[in-house]
């Protein structure tokens, strides 16, 4: 408990900064703060590490493992529920085998993930069998790169197509722009290509650039290091 008690006031304090930071750019784009959900990626975190973020009133938070979050997450969450935090939202950020849908729909409050049709299919048998439907994000290869996951851009239309007839609940697209390029026309490139298939959800933006996915749309931003520091630090 004492580890937890001495971390809280730089969690209060990383907390408070990067709302103000996406409340001043939201408000310089002329959008309302309100309509942009903070995730504190917590992947790789400890539970003595992302408890201080619950208790400083962060409710939203982003996993890249279906078995990591499984491993540390209802702890956490039963211990926000006591706290009085029972709003508590779990997101995958990261890649998800169809394999594991029946535990990430089980788990999850949103699903930044979906790339490709074979996981649509394993997604609808388990909304069907549990009757849990998760927020859905297509994942979109915006940089064209072999390395990462995402669907091509030119396959978007036909796999939206599929989530939709497979009454897959979809709110909007995510991104991840390549490293070491300038990200704002990809998260220009994201917002058009959300808009055109009239999807209200862009998730893109990380801790060096959400100030810039903001101002180009984001309605989500995944934010790890500039909330819980650097590792080991």
């Amino acid at each position: 408990m004492s580890d937890i008690d001495t971390t809280r006031p730089s969690a209060d304090r990383r907390l408070a900064d990067i709302r103000a930071r996406i409340a001043h750019a939201a408000t310089v784009a002329g959008r309302n703060p309100a309509d942009i959900e903070l995730i504190a990626v917590s992947k790789t975190r400890t539970a003595a590490e992302i408890a201080p973020l619950i208790a400083a009133g962060q409710v939203s938070f982003g996993e890249n493992r279906v078995q990591e979050a499984e491993g540390k997450w209802p702890e956490l969450r039963a211990s926000g529920d006591r706290q009085g935090g029972g709003s508590l939202r779990l997101h995958l950020v990261g890649q998800l085998q169809s394999n594991k849908a029946r535990d990430a729909v089980a788990l999850f409050d949103a699903i930044h993930a979906i790339d490709r049709p074979s996981l649509i299919e394993a997604l609808a048998r388990a909304i069907g069998a549990s009757g849990r439907r998760p927020e859905c994000f297509v994942q979109v290869n915006i940089g064209e790169e072999p390395q990462k996951g995402g669907c091509a851009i030119a396959e978007l239309p036909d796999l939206l197509a599929e989530a939709r007839a497979a009454d897959i609940p979809l709110i909007g697209l995510m991104a991840v722009p390549p490293l070491g390029i300038e990200p704002a026309p990809f998260f220009a490139l994201l917002d058009k290509l959300a808009r055109d298939h009239g999807l209200p959800g862009r998730s893109m933006g990380m801790s060096a650039d959400y100030k810039t996915a903001i101002m180009l749309g984001a309605t989500h931003v995944r934010v790890g290091t500039a909330l819980f520091g650097e590792r080991g630090g």
